[in-house]
């Protein structure tokens, strides 16, 4: 079958989810995971400081 509109047909909206409701026990492992993460970059930028401060890496190619 064969229609007269055009182009592409839009999505259907999705209803607005309502917010979850958290209890105690939700409320501390969210924070917990979230400390985690924080100490997690912490620990990478303060890796990537340590490589860079050294002589690092040699380009190989043209001469100074």
């Amino acid at each position: 079958m064969s229609s007269k509109q055009g182009g592409k047909l839009k999505p259907l909206k999705q209803p607005k989810s309502d917010k979850k409701d958290y209890d105690e026990t939700d409320i501390a492992n969210i924070q917990k995971k979230k400390d985690e993460e924080k100490a997690l970059k912490e620990l990478r930028a303060k890796a990537q400081k340590g490589a860079l401060g050294g002589a690092g890496l040699k380009k190989s190619g043209g001469k100074k």
